[in-house]
């Protein structure tokens, strides 16, 4: 097995995720199957209890496992399925060597940072790098592991001494070091500024580990003088300096990475020849067409957490990837649920007035998930705006609830209507707790992982957008579900509940037969999204926005953006047609409310 380990210094949020997941599918160009690890040195056991303002979104894989957002990276662009070991934190390392000394596996030992938790550490690496993720048999080639946070971070120490250990134990053959670091540009002077970087190696060095390749993240390309000064300090290569600068779109990162020749000098660290040059031509035309793309399609995005986008990462990454396969050029509009609210028309009448014009201005309304009772009522509102307005509508687990609840109040007229989560004594309980759920712990209580859905009729949006299968699998997240005993009410009153799990008591998907497209999913579509192969309801959603969902639906041939095809590009002073444009989602980010691209997260 050959591991490759990327760090990261100066400031954290440089982009170690996308630069671990590029350099992923730089090798798996390369002929080598890879593997990815995240480790997280928080002392949570898990990210499931973390607010989505700390750490952004809580990505749940198939096997239940809650994990940090990287992992959503490493699975997108390498189409890989991960498990929850691949998740390693500091809460999960010292949870095994506790136990392990509660049974007396130490043998009296005293247990220590040094040996017992480092070697932990390398154990539970080197026991998860060998779990198939491909689908294939046998270990991966590769594994490319991922440090969090920055060098020098107190909460680091052991791991930082483990790979240390670990890198020595495996041999410099099987070990390459990738240090991700900042060369900023100070604009009183223009200069790139290498001290910052030459500090963090220096850091890192006394450590115990030498950076074989340094990725130096900053606004434009390393001058080659820098890259001297660079090669001359830390020790490194100046070949082996490569820069990931700013780019349009994420798709742009394996590029920068293969133009450098990255792929050469990690596959010199770690003694191994490639077969074949790394092709990425489909990288190539998913970025130009990215790039190319003009023709607007509004989503509103009605949430808890607009303040941080990272809260819904996957969700965006699932609607560009719709977005794109039909040749549309994403725009999320932010409304804040509370600002749809009434209450916000008296305390803040701007705020109201904005939020409300978003709203109304969309081409389709989306409300995701969420937990607590803040903002819930705007998310009704905004349901009940899409269905009366025949706006495409896509609720997802707590914006299904939300949808149900809405229905209940305004077509049942149970005014009193409501989740048990929000109000316990509800006369109408329209959403109750599940009877597995626990109330004292909230970690790993939820319903989580892949579940099966089968659908009750093939004649329905939802199941023809998924190809008119009999039954799927989707990830879940939740501890409330629609109540089973209000089914027959419901559906006698025009709401239809198509999806079911295989007892048939539990609703995984709602639909309006009469609306354009108002789809809600108990489980959560975006985290199966992958380029080239879009969520089904997502692609539904930016389908019927668009009003292209009846060809969609037919299997009719979408016709490409107007054009996309014929469009000429300026590149270096001269006039290029773009590359071929390959069938199959790309993967960017174009809110406007971003002016430019945000390497840090990978959007």
């Amino acid at each position: 097995m050959k591991y490759v380990l990327v760090t990261g210094g100066v400031v954290s949020g440089l982009g170690k995720g996308v630069t671990a997941s590029s350099i992923g599918v730089l090798l798996k160009a390369c002929g080598l199957r890879v593997t990815s690890i995240k480790i997280d040195p928080y002392i949570n056991t898990d990210a499931g209890t973390m607010s989505p303002f700390e750490h952004g979104e809580v990505f749940v894989l198939d096997d239940g496992g809650e994990v940090d957002l990287d992992l959503g990276n490493y699975e997108r662009f390498l189409d890989i399925t991960l498990t929850k070991d691949n998740n390693i934190t500091t809460g999960k390392i010292y949870q095994q060597v506790i136990n392990r000394e509660r049974r007396g596996d130490y043998l009296g030992k005293t247990v220590q940072v040094v040996p017992h938790i480092t070697d932990a550490i390398q154990e539970w690496i080197e026991r998860v790098a060998r779990i198939p993720v491909d689908g294939k048999e046998g270990p991966a080639d590769v594994c490319v592991i991922e440090l969090g946070g920055t060098i020098g971070d107190i909460e680091s120490m052991p791991f930082i001494e483990a790979l240390g250990q670990f890198s020595y134990r495996v041999g410099p053959g099987n070990f390459c070091l990738i240090h991700v670091s900042l060369v900023p540009v100070l604009n009183v002077v223009g200069e790139q500024k290498t001290k910052p970087t030459q500090h963090s190696v220096r850091e890192l060095r006394g450590q115990g580990l030498t950076p074989n390749i340094l990725a130096c993240r900053s606004t434009t390309a390393l001058d080659e003088n820098v890259k001297a000064k660079l090669s001359q300090f830390c020790h490194v290569p100046q070949e082996n300096i490569v820069t990931l600068y700013d780019v349009p779109n994420i798709w742009h990162i394996p590029l920068l990475l293969k133009d450098q020749k990255a792929h050469e000098g990690i596959l010199k660290a770690l003694n191994l020849s490639s077969t074949k040059e790394p092709s990425l031509r489909e990288w190539t035309a998913r970025a130009t067409r990215c790039d190319l793309l003009h023709e607007p399609v509004r989503i509103a995005m009605v949430g808890k957490y607009t303040g941080l986008s990272d809260s819904y990462l996957s969700v965006l990454k699932a609607l560009l990837h719709a977005s794109v396969e039909l040749g549309k050029k994403l725009i999320v509009d932010w409304v804040p649920a509370c600002d749809l609210e009434d209450s916000s028309a008296k305390e803040n009448p701007n705020a109201y007035k904005a939020a409300w014009k978003l709203l109304k201005g969309a081409d389709g309304v989306l409300v995701p998930g969420g937990f607590g009772d803040r903002g819930v009522q705007g998310k009704i509102l905004a349901a009940k705006y899409a269905r009366e307005n025949k706006v495409p509508y896509l609720g997802i687990c707590l914006g299904m609830q939300t949808a149900v609840i809405e229905y209940a109040r305004s077509v049942l007229g149970l005014r009193d209507a409501n989740s048990t989560e929000f109000d316990a004594n509800t006369k109408n309980p329209c959403v109750i707790f599940m009877p597995e759920g626990s109330k004292t712990h909230m970690g790993g209580t939820m319903r989580l992982g892949s579940r099966r859905t089968h659908f009750q009729s093939k004649e329905c949006k939802s199941a023809k957008l998924y190809g008119n299968k009999s039954f799927i699998d989707e990830r879940h997240r939740h501890r409330y579900e629609v109540n089973p005993d209000m089914i027959a009410t419901f559906e006698n009153a025009g709401l239809s509940f198509i999806g079911k799990d295989e007892t048939g008591r539990r609703m995984e998907i709602v639909e309006l037969p009469n609306h354009p497209y108002y789809i809600g999913a108990q489980f959560h579509p975006e985290f199966k999204s992958r380029p080239g192969k879009p969520s089904a309801l997502f692609l539904g959603l930016i389908a019927a926005a668009c009003r292209q969902l009846d060809t969609l639906i037919g299997n009719a041939p979408i016709k490409p953006p107007n054009g996309v095809a014929s469009k000429k590009v300026r590149q270096n002073g001269k006039t290029k047609k773009p590359a071929k444009i390959l069938s199959g989602g790309v993967y960017g980010y174009s809110n406007v409310l971003f002016k430019r691209f945000r390497f840090n997260r990978g959007l």
